[in-house]
């Protein structure tokens, strides 16, 4: 499987404190591990799923998308689009993929 992280993935984790950053690390691995944990959006991000996550109480929405091979057996890829809290997330998001 190949992981990619989006610029606004790798900015928020590069302005994070060292604790948020090995926080993030062990949800990336877990996503990695079962993509469909996050709960698929409808709408204008109908391909984008979304896992939510505390930390510190403060509660981090962490988007992402995944692909399968032809038999939906095994993930073939996942892309890891934006991370941050729940103010301004899904515009931004928005603005991002269109």
């Amino acid at each position: 499987m190949k992981i990619y992280y989006k610029r606004p993935f790798v900015q928020f984790v590069k302005k994070s404190r060292k604790p948020l950053q090995l926080v993030i690390e062990d949800k990336v691995i877990l996503v990695c591990k079962n993509p469909e944990l996050g709960k698929q959006k409808i709408g204008d991000l109908h391909n984008l799923f979304i896992y939510k996550f505390r930390f510190n109480s403060q509660e981090y929405l962490m988007a992402y998308k995944y692909g399968l091979n032809e038999n939906n057996l095994e993930i073939l890829w996942i892309d890891f689009y934006k991370i941050g809290c729940h103010e301004n997330f899904y515009s931004e998001l928005k603005k991002f993929i269109h």
